[in-house]
């Protein structure tokens, strides 16, 4: 499984091919913030939605602290996904790295 920084994202996001971004936490836990142009699907419902995640692009996997996330990169990677990664240390590493011009809405 692949990983990607905070930095790095944020440098991904502002490039030509951004890549989708996929939250995986509950709805409750949004209201801590979340990356602008995110995808809220709940760890537990990723397998039963995957018609929602391209494949044929970069996809960014997030969650609180970077374990969910892992797990359903992990499981995305078993799926063909091959593009897909894990946000390093999640929210909590997105909201601590020095802001460059974005924000965690």
């Amino acid at each position: 499984m692949q990983s990607i920084s905070p930095e790095e994202l944020r440098l991904r996001l502002r490039g030509d091919a951004p890549p989708y971004l996929l939250d995986v936490r509950e709805v409750e836990e949004l209201s801590d913030g979340a990356i602008s142009g995110s995808v809220n699907i709940p760890m537990g419902e990723v397998e039963e939605r995957l018609n929602e995640v391209p494949r044929d692009r970069e996809v960014v996997v997030i969650c609180h602290l970077g374990g969910r996330s892992a797990y359903v990169t992990k499981r995305l990677n078993a799926l063909g996904y091959d593009r897909a990664l894990n946000l390093h240390g999640g929210m909590e590493a997105w909201k601590g790295e020095p802001p460059s011009g974005e924000r965690a809405d």
